[in-house]
């Protein structure tokens, strides 16, 4: 066998494995891209499973009659601008992603003060459609929480993917970029007091 050859065939090997490298990378990409999108999808369905039940609740509460309407105005108002963002996981950018949490703290927050609200009326918390309905929030937001967490490991092996060498260079290449995460509410951080 000539030199050239053996040079020329160790050229040709080398390029199939820089290339069967680059084909794995980029097909590792795009499988952690998929599954970021995958548990994003699956994170707007739970976000939207607890914006279907607010309806029933508001109603089995107004069906108390004196009940504060302000509260209720603000649960339906928080619920119409939650569900008005609808983010695609290819569109999901750092100022995206506060809008979306944004939207969903101010449902969460209105659920809270309605639920304090609904303290003083003790009849309406021993009514079974109201019972139900609060066991039916509660897996709800417990689903959140799951979906939350499969979202932030998903993101976390993507991103790993992205800025990690030799695969940030493919994804650069190929236009790969870092996802957001969910960061926590403004002071999340502090203790909270409790007086007795």
């Amino acid at each position: 066998m000539s030199t050239g050859l053996k040079i020329g065939l160790v050229i040709l090997a080398v390029i199939l494995l820089f290339g069967g490298c680059g084909v794995s990378g980029y097909n590792s990409l795009v499988n952690t891209s998929l599954s970021v999108e995958e548990s994003w999808a699956n994170v707007q369905v739970q976000y939207q499973r607890r914006a279907d039940l607010i309806p029933n609740l508001v109603s089995t509460i107004k069906g108390s009659g004196d009940f504060e309407q302000s509260t209720l105005m603000g649960v339906i108002e928080a619920r119409s601008n939650a569900t008005s963002i609808n983010i695609n996981a290819d569109d999901l950018t750092p100022e995206t992603m506060a809008k979306f949490e944004a939207a969903q703290n101010q449902l969460s927050s209105s659920l809270s003060k309605l639920l304090v609200t609904v303290e003083r009326y003790p009849d309406l918390k021993t009514t079974k459609a109201y019972q139900d309905l609060m066991i039916a929030l509660e897996g709800a937001e417990n689903r959140i929480t799951k979906a939350r967490q499969d979202y932030t490991a998903a993101v976390k092996n993507y991103n790993s993917n992205v800025l990690t060498f030799p695969k940030n260079i493919l994804a650069g290449m190929f236009g790969f970029q870092k996802k957001p995460n969910f960061e926590a509410k403004e002071g999340a951080d502090a203790v909270p007091e409790v007086k007795f």
